[in-house]
Parts: C-alpha cells; sequence; structure tokens
C-alpha cells in the first residue's frame, strides 16, 4: 500500500508591503515612501514569490499589513487579494482575512472592493484620539477621521475592526488617556491593541529624547495608564487575552493567536519573517533586490536565516506562551517541545512565584503572570529566553 504524502501543517500568511505616504516619528518598522517606488512592480513580485509556495498550504488567517497597505492603489492590493485566493487553500472554519489601514485611506469603494475580495477584519491605526497627540506622532489623520472610518466600515458591512492605541506619550496625563479610552469604546470595535511607546533607535522619537527635545512618560504614570488601560476595557466587557490586546467573545486575534503559540507562519514581501517547516527567516528589506530576484525566478534574498535548536524552540515557545494572560498550558508544551516547563526552567518559575510575578492557574495546569507582572513583563521574559 502506497503511504499518502503528509499533508503540510497549518500556517499562517503575512504580507508586508513596505510603503508609507509618510513615516511616522515613532516607527520602527519596515517602510519607506510610497513615492519612491512602482507598487505595481513590487506587488508582481509579492505575486511572484507567493507562488513560489506550496498550493497545497492550509492557510488559517492572513494579514496585510506593512507600513500602510491602503496607501497604495486599491488595484494593486486587490490584485494581491486575488493572487492570495487563488494560490492558496485557505481553510474556511478559521479563515480571518485582515488588512491593516490608515484611517482617512477607508473610502467607501475601498472598504467595499475589499470585502468583495474577501478581507473581514479592518485592523485600523488610530493611536490616539487626542489631534495634538496624532500631531506629536507625525500621524496624518485627526480623531474625527477614526470615527468617521469606523462608520464607514460598519455601513459596508464589516463585524470585526481592530483599533490601535499608544499610551504615554510626551505630555500626556491620565486624563488624556481615559479620554482616548472612553472614545474607543464609544466606537465598539470588536478587538483593541494598546501599547505603550517606545524609543526605538533610529527613530526621531529617539533622537528627540536623546536631544533633551522630549521628555519620556516616568514609569509610575506608565504603569498607570496600563492599568487604567486593563481597568476600563475589562470592565467594559472585553477580554484581556495578551499582554497589549483586548476582545470581545470570539474575537481574538486569530493571526497573532499565531505567533504566540509559535505556530508556522509564511511572511511575502520585504522585510517579512517566516517560521516555516521549524526556519526562521527573514527577506530583505531592499525593495530593487526583492524585486530583481523574483524577476528572475528566484527566491528574495535573505538577511537571517536560522534553524533553532531543541532547547531554542523551547524558549522560544515560553517566551511567547507567556505573553498570553491564560499563560503556558504545561501539559501542551511538553507535548510540543518534549521538554517538561517546570524541569527545563525550575529555578525561574520559583523565584517569579515567590515575587508574585508568576501564578500556577486552571488547577496547576498553566504557568501565568500574574497581574503585578503585566507592566513588567518584558523584564521577567527574558528570564525564560535561554537556558
Amino acid at each position: 500500500m502506497t503511504a499518502q504524502p503528509r499533508q503540510p501543517e497549518p500556517a499562517g500568511l503575512y504580507c508586508h508591503i513596505p510603503f508609507c505616504a509618510s513615516k511616522c516619528r515613532y516607527c520602527a518598522f519596515y517602510s519607506e515612501p510610497v513615492s519612491r517606488h512602482t507598487t505595481a512592480e513590487l506587488v508582481t513580485a509579492m505575486i511572484a514569490h507567493l507562488r513560489r509556495c506550496d498550493p497545497a498550504q492550509p492557510i488559517t488567517t492572513v494579514y496585510i499589513g506593512g507600513g500602510t497597505p491602503t496607501c497604495i492603489p486599491p488595484a494593486d492590493l486587490l490584485r494581491l487579494i486575488d493572487a492570495i485566493h487563488n494560490h492558496f487553500r485557505i481553510t474556511p472554519d478559521s479563515r480571518e482575512f485582515t488588512v491593516e489601514a490608515n484611517p482617512h485611506h477607508l473610502t467607501p469603494s475601498l472598504l467595499t472592493g475589499l470585502r468583495d475580495h474577501g478581507v473581514n477584519r479592518l485592523s485600523v491605526g488610530a493611536q490616539s484620539f487626542c489631534d495634538r497627540e496624532l500631531a506629536l506622532l507625525g500621524r496624518t489623520h485627526t480623531a474625527d477621521d477614526i470615527t468617521a472610518a469606523v462608520r464607514s466600515a460598519r455601513d459596508a458591512g464589516y463585524g470585526n475592526i481592530s483599533l490601535d492605541l499608544i499610551f504615554a506619550l510626551p505630555g500626556s496625563t491620565l486624563a488624556d488617556w481615559q479620554r482616548s479610552l472612553d472614545a474607543v469604546l464609544a466606537l465598539a470595535p470588536e478587538h483593541i491593541s494598546a501599547y505603550s511607546l517606545a524609543y526605538e533607535p533610529r527613530t526621531p522619537f529617539h533622537r528627540a529624547l536623546e536631544a533633551g527635545e522630549l521628555t519620556a512618560t516616568d514609569e509610575e504614570t506608565d504603569r498607570r495608564m496600563y492599568e487604567l488601560t486593563i481597568d476600563t476595557l475589562t470592565a467594559a466587557g472585553y477580554d484581556h487575552y495578551e499582554i497589549s490586546n483586548f476582545a470581545r467573545p470570539h474575537r481574538r486575534c486569530r493571526h497573532n493567536l499565531t505567533y504566540w503559540a509559535n505556530d508556522p507562519y509564511i511572511g511575502i514581501g520585504p522585510a517579512a519573517a517566516s517560521y516555516y517547516k521549524g526556519i526562521r527567516s527573514t527577506n530583505t528589506p531592499d525593495i530593487p533586490a526583492y524585486i530583481s530576484a523574483l524577476q528572475q525566478n528566484d527566491l528574495p534574498p535573505q538577511t537571517e536565516t536560522h534553524t533553532p535548536t531543541d532547547l531554542e524552540t523551547a524558549c522560544e515557545t515560553a517566551v511567547l506562551n507567556l505573553r498570553r494572560t491564560a499563560g503556558i498550558d504545561l501539559a501542551e508544551y511538553k507535548s510540543r517541545t518534549h521538554h517538561d516547563l517546570r524541569d527545563l526552567f525550575a529555578k525561574e518559575i520559583d523565584h517569579n512565584i515567590r515575587a508574585g510575578l508568576l501564578t500556577l492557574k486552571n488547577k496547576s495546569k498553566n504557568l501565568a503572570l500574574t497581574p503585578q507582572a503585566l507592566p513588567i513583563a518584558d523584564k521577567i521574559l527574558t528570564d525564560f529566553a535561554t537556558i
């Protein structure tokens, strides 16, 4: 009897559109001004990259991010979306198809086009509902633009909208942040992501901070803003399911859950990362080099390729799983990594439990961060990054 070929493990698909109308002052993600390059050429190259992938690969979620995908001509964006549907087998039982958008790009015609091409989730970069803060961030929209965009999306039939917010901005108060939280709740999105402002190296904000032109929010105010976020959003019925993410029931971001579970994903586009068949890789951020390789029927150059060892995978899985408020399912972790977490990190677990930063929950089946640990989660996660 002939053995049946093994089916590929389901994966998420991330497509990176590295263009923005202008660069926000805080942003460290790879992007280029849209005017410098022909978007049609890049989209054609990305489609060629897609077609180099196994068409039998089951895709559970699709996420088109950037950059700003909605800043390119709609015809190019829709052409990419069509190619995804035509090439891959997107599993119908768990389909989530997200496109990131800036509020002022979401015209009725674009919203209808995206919906008709199978997009069923929008991730809108709101960031703040204070026009002064938006100007400081270098955003090109206003608070009114956010409201108008969400209303237009509802009118177009979207039932799954996520809004991104940033807190702890220079000069902002708890009252300012509460107003933004109240404004986002008034729009009733299905999902909210809220991040403390990070001064990433080589960004205008970092340079301004180093030059003394900006003053960072102090740690105590930052912590209180984060706690205010949790209290306000959970009181409004949102599930705090990951350090920075909140969702209505059944509206968690399935694509990001792929990352936090340390499950496979495929990255298409310049600077996109992949974790596929046990290999981590990152495409070149060089747009001309990416296009040129695919025009010559080659795969794009990689700036990084690494096959994690079993122990490295065990560490990565622990760090990523701990970002979820449910924590690490200890039995699932052992089944997946072939390591007992309590043996692998006995010292770190004991120390953090004694410090009140980790706890065993769900009848000791899960190891999770405590509420006190959430504001300093990144520091705790470093304990599990290496052995």
